[in-house]
């Protein structure tokens, strides 16, 4: 194993206060985090973010600690967890007194929903100009949903995503289809942490502060590309088509001897070239199938010749002679299989570290590489309360009398965690080992960050 170099990252010295919760704002916070920002995650008292509790599978360091769900693990690295109650007044004046240290505020409440407590945009900026506060919502601020609650399975239905996912019509399986990952919470994620990069850059060159209006619904209709754009300028509303492509032919799996491969033609040299393979020129020479409008209009007829050519191979096979051919192609894996592939393993895209009690938890590294500036995982996500006398003594300029106080009082929790190793950065050599039945029940235990 490698131990990977630590930087201070290209947001060194940038302060995130993250009142969000679940995910599209711990994404968009973690994203930040990994490139060297500092993240205090405020949490409730006693109960935390909610994903905290959302598995199995779980994690338990095995020394009385809380047990964490994975769900939470991959969102909240490198970031600080104070608990504070902020429904109360003494509460909500802590995280005022953050907020006029901090560069930027994420939160995902719903619409006014903070106002009460005088932590709502005006009131922070009132304290903060220069403050950069991004409001993450299902529907946004306007319009007639904007008291709605989101979440990603309800936006990704309001936005016609289901509608173009899933076997096609008639098919075995057929019906409105979600995708398996939450994307629009990723995607809304995303667009938060960008819009949060190029705000800090104005304010770098103006001085000013802004807001940020991130909903879930403008996301998802933003991110149905060009399936959105095929209708904008098309009129027809896209239909599901299975692994087909609405535009590109061919372009989907097929049936090899021994399982599925995708053939993945972008281009008509692509499609001469896969003929070849085939020992089909005459296909690239027929006017039906000679140009890629041409095979979408011809899509059915084609995918039939192409899928009675491929049986006759071994998927195996197939896949090594079109990469040498130049052809895109490749399996389709499982998610254990995904991780176990050889250009997975050697871009080290699973990274081990060690918590605080030495025991090591795998995480997927920040997939872009900076050469300057790398982002990296400095510290694993943090138990509930674990920073918040830290915070409080050094960045609020509390006393320990007037923490006392607030702790008595049930305004803050701090959780005390064993500190017995320095943490650690190691990149996986052996994914399939890391991944297997064995190996990941070590993997039961509650991460702490140093």
């Amino acid at each position: 194993m490698v131990k990977s170099e630590q930087t201070q990252g290209a947001l060194s010295g940038i302060r995130i206060l993250d009142l969000s919760r679940v995910l599209a704002g711990p994404w968009a916070t973690q994203i930040l985090g990994d490139l060297g920002a500092e993240v205090i995650k405020v949490e409730q008292p006693n109960r935390g973010d909610d994903t905290r509790a959302w598995g199995p599978p779980q994690f338990d360091d095995g020394r009385g600690g809380e047990r964490q769900s994975a769900y939470y693990l991959a969102c909240n690295r490198n970031k600080k967890s104070i608990a504070i109650d902020f429904s109360k007044p003494d509460g909500a004046a802590v995280i005022r007194k953050l907020a006029s240290t901090a560069d930027v505020v994420v939160e995902n409440f719903k619409v006014g929903g903070l106002k009460k407590f005088g932590l709502d945009e005006a009131s922070l900026r009132a304290i903060n100009p220069g403050l950069i506060y991004c409001s993450i919502t299902g529907f946004g601020p306007t319009g007639p949903y904007a008291n709605r609650g989101g979440y990603d399975f309800l936006i990704q239905g309001m936005a016609g995503l289901m509608s173009i996912t899933g076997p096609a019509a008639g098919q075995p399986g057929s019906g409105p289809t979600k995708v398996g990952a939450p994307v629009i919470d990723l995607f809304t994620g995303l667009y938060a942490a960008v819009s949060i990069l190029a705000a800090l850059h104005h304010r770098t060159q103006s001085g000013e502060g802004q807001s940020i209006d991130c909903a879930l619904l403008d996301t998802a209709l933003a991110v149905l590309a060009n399936q959105g754009m095929n209708y904008l300028i098309g009129g027809v509303p896209p239909r599901p088509m299975g692994n087909g492509h609405p535009n590109v032919v061919p372009y989907r799996n097929f049936a090899t001897a021994d399982g599925e491969v995708i053939v993945a033609v972008g281009n008509d040299g692509q499609f001469i070239k896969f003929c070849q393979l085939l020992a089909r020129p005459d296909w690239a020479a027929d006017p039906r199938y000679a140009t890629n409008s041409m095979r979408a209009l011809n899509r059915v007829e084609l995918e039939a010749k192409i899928g009675d050519a491929l049986l006759s191979w071994c998927g195996d096979d197939l896949v090594r002679r079109m990469s040498e051919c130049g052809v895109p192609g490749g399996p389709i894996n499982r998610v254990d299989q995904a991780f176990a592939d050889p250009q997975v393993k050697a871009r080290h895209v699973v990274e081990l570290h060690t918590n605080a009690n030495g025991v090591e938890i795998p995480f997927t590294r920040y997939p872009s590489l900076l050469s300057s500036t790398p982002a990296t995982i400095r510290s694993v996500p943090p138990a509930l309360g674990e920073h918040t006398h830290e915070v409080l003594l050094g960045l609020a300029r509390f006393t320990q009398e007037e923490i006392d106080k607030l702790e008595a009082q049930g305004v803050i929790q701090q959780q005390i965690v064993n500190m017995q190793s320095d943490q650690k950065t190691q990149v996986c050599p052996n994914v399939v080992d890391a991944g297997s039945d064995k190996s990941m029940a070590k993997f039961s235990r509650v991460p702490t960050s140093i």
